[in-house]
């Protein structure tokens, strides 16, 4: 028997109905559409607006569409993972919830939370589960909703985050395909630089911390455009380099969708052509958690067994990475 691999086998995703345009936007803080499309590419977002519902929400819906997918039964899955920065709460997991609304009665679950990279973290842990040996379906989910900790005052941010839920299933494999290799890395010289500064144990939340604002993001947007630009091309470049690849042998770049400008750059680092990009950021801006299964999702159709997808990712704290993985099946 080959050696066994973690491979993704369906996909799912969910995003609100409700569109938040940059012409809205211009209605509400100063700015216009050529500002942001030039700076960010965003053209609109996806917000969730109906009350009482939260990250949870988009993750069940994501859940869903994978385990509708493939006609799933949830009772087979074996551990669920939700990469999220915005949970429902602090205090319970919103995995546990989360696993039990989809009916995953079997299975185990947590959070996980690395900002903008929880996903790309999230590949690595349910890879690691399958290739254990131990477990045969982990379910990542990809959830967040942003606009819960978004200051519509604040021009610099509230153009950039909106909205969704994506979803894999990672399953054995034993013809090579799936994951191949990664490089993930931190640095706390971010912690400043992209961050909520109020809520936590530092400074808890009282009547002072809410008038001031402070739990809303908070970016130094040059510091992390810099930080970003360099470091999520340059580990691109070394897990396609340590694989011994050229830009002919990668099929799709799947890039964090934060920033055009940060995605063109690193698809210019591996030489690849637009073509080769994943990009939906003009539809949905950076969705944090979802934005790598949201793009799988939309280019579902044209993967075919055996391309090479690049995966990168960096967020807040800083964290980023890169991961090369083979698709496993044809749409």
């Amino acid at each position: 028997m080959s050696q066994l691999t973690a491979a993704i086998t369906a996909v799912g995703a969910y995003v609100p109905d409700y569109r938040l345009t940059n012409a809205i936007l211009e209605t509400m803080v100063d700015t216009n559409d050529e500002w942001i499309t030039t700076r960010t590419g965003i053209k609109e977002r996806r917000i969730l607006k109906e009350e009482g519902k939260g990250t949870s929400f988009l993750a069940i819906k994501a859940a869903q569409d994978l385990i509708d997918s493939r006609d799933i039964d949830p009772t087979t899955i074996d551990l669920v993972i939700v990469a999220t920065a915005t949970p429902d709460m602090p205090v319970a997991s919103t995995a546990a919830y989360v696993a039990t609304e989809i009916g995953a009665k079997n299975a185990f679950s947590y959070d996980l939370q690395a900002a903008c990279s929880s996903f790309l973290y999230g590949m690595s842990t349910a890879s690691s589960y399958i290739e254990s040996g131990r477990y045969k379906k982990v379910l990542l989910i990809g959830a967040d909703k942003m606009s819960s900790i978004i200051d519509y005052t604040d021009r610099t941010t509230c153009i950039i985050f909106g909205d969704a839920g994506g979803a894999v299933l990672f399953e054995p494999n034993h013809e090579g395909y799936g994951f191949k290799d990664e490089i993930l890395r931190t640095d706390g010289v971010g912690r400043n630089f992209l961050k909520i500064e109020a809520g936590g144990s530092i400074l808890p939340a009282s009547e002072e911390t809410v008038k001031n604002k402070q739990h809303f993001v908070f970016q130094d947007g040059k510091n992390v455009f810099k930080y970003a630009v360099s470091n999520m091309a340059d580990v691109s470049e070394k897990v396609v380099k340590r694989n011994d690849l050229s830009n002919d042998d990668i099929n799709w770049l799947v890039p964090h969708q934060a920033n055009k400008r940060i995605i063109d750059a690193t698809a210019r680092r591996i030489d690849l052509s637009e073509d080769k990009v994943m990009v939906n950021i003009h539809k949905y801006g950076n969705t944090t958690s979802a934005t790598l299964p949201l793009c799988l999702k939309e280019y579902e159709s044209q993967l075919k067994k055996g391309d090479n997808l690049v995966f990168a990712a960096f967020g807040g704290g800083f964290t980023w990475g890169s991961i090369l993985l083979s698709w496993a099946y044809d749409s």
